[in-house]
């Protein structure tokens, strides 16, 4: 078996061709778009086969260098920040605490459901545990931290592997499920987004297709400055943060700075121009999320999925169910049936099954072809990358023990 690592440069182009993969299998398959599949999961998937196929049938394994997608995931979730604002942040509070109840509820049936499919399945200690919220709503990161820990407690040596797995299949899953339930309760309750509202990232299918989505040079510039300080404000504060023993993601640091940045800069200085919901920062926010989502897709070794068995899918199939069944009866009525709440509905199963991005990626394929849903955007990466991480850490501490 030879290896092609591929460098950072490199893989950050193909991540860009991969996405431009995708958006023409949408256009050639009309049934992908109608359904917000976006585009960087259809180019991601079809990129991670390629390199299956490479694997399987030539004997080289391609492994790509992915530091460029850690800083797009600041630049993404720095943008979200410097587009909330107060009003939305006070707007949001109800339904914020709604979503923030209803998904840790979820969190805990998760890890039920994963223990007790694990029992009946017969498999060994610890394995329950990375095959609920552990893989699940934690993704990857919670992943890695935590597989160490629960082989040293249950002697699983394999519960990387395992973790990995089933993190993968659940971020692939969310992504393919989330938009065609949103466009499923769209469609049967009769909803639509505002016609005039800017989306909080991207732009929409109609401006994308007349062009209407040209920005100057200027207005780029400006709102790349003001994300370059945020993020720079939030490397310090990080390292702050870490040094007081609080291990908080440095995304999550970033996303709270621009917040703090965007309600009381233009208090400040009236005059100074100021980025929040110009089409420059939708822009660099969606390009930032696709080309990402790409590099995380594309990047999926799917062939160490495969001498995990049949276990592991009946488990993530019966999550899959579970997290529709949420969706439908709980999560779409109490947030308000309304249009947010489907956008919400499609973003939860990244909360639930893949990661934040994941989610975004999902609700921004929706409001592209229906309308904007500010408040989904404000609120979602709260409860997703701030509150749930925590409370994740406390179950799992639990179980663990």
């Amino acid at each position: 078996m030879s290896v092609m690592q591929i460098p950072g440069l490199l893989s950050f182009t193909i991540a860009i061709l991969v996405f431009f993969a995708g958006a023409n299998l949408n256009r050639f398959i009309p049934v992908l778009a109608r359904w917000s599949i976006p585009e960087a999961v259809t180019g991601g998937l079809l990129a991670a086969l390629i390199t299956l196929v490479a694997y399987e049938f030539f004997g080289l394994e391609i492994s790509f260098t992915l530091a460029a997608r850690d800083m797009l995931l600041l630049y993404f979730f720095t943008g979200v920040g410097l587009n909330a604002r107060l009003s939305d942040l006070l707007a949001g509070g109800k339904p914020f605490l709604i979503l923030l109840a209803i998904t840790l509820v979820f969190l805990v049936i998760q890890n039920v459901i994963a223990i007790g499919v694990s029992d009946i399945l017969g498999l060994p200690d610890g394995m329950a545990i990375l095959l609920g919220s552990t893989s699940l709503i934690g993704g990857h990161g919670t992943t890695i931290a935590w597989a160490p820990i629960i082989t040293s407690r249950f002697g699983l040596t394999n519960a990387l592997e395992i973790g990995i797995a089933s993190a993968t299949l659940g971020l692939v899953i969310a992504s393919l499920i989330g938009g065609p339930t949103a466009q499923f309760l769209i469609k049967r309750y009769g909803l639509s987004g505002p016609a005039t509202e800017e989306l909080v990232i991207g732009v929409s299918r109609a401006a994308e297709s007349s062009h209407e989505d040209d920005v100057s040079y200027v207005s780029l510039l400006r709102a790349l400055l003001v994300t370059n300080i945020a993020i720079l404000i939030g490397y310090a504060l990080h390292e702050i943060i870490v040094e007081a023993g609080v291990n908080l993601p440095l995304f999550v640091v970033c996303l709270l700075v621009a917040i703090v940045m965007t309600n009381t800069v233009p208090l400040l200085a009236p005059r100074l121009p100021w980025p929040t919901r110009t089409r420059a920062l939708s822009l660099i926010s969606d390009l930032s999320l696709n080309v990402f989502l790409a590099m995380s897709l594309m990047s999926m070794q799917l062939w160490a999925l495969s001498g995990l068995g049949l276990a592991l899918v009946i488990v993530l199939v019966v999550q899959t169910i579970a997290v529709v069944v949420y969706v439908l009866f709980v999560v779409f009525p109490a947030m308000g049936r309304t249009y947010d709440a489907a956008v919400i509905s499609a973003g939860f199963f990244g909360i639930s099954l893949g990661a934040t991005p994941t989610a975004i990626a999902n609700m921004t394929a929706v409001t592209k072809t229906h309308g904007a849903a500010t408040i989904a955007f404000i609120i979602l990466p709260l409860v997703s990358a701030f509150f749930i991480d925590l409370a994740n850490a406390a179950v799992l501490g639990f179980l663990v023990r």
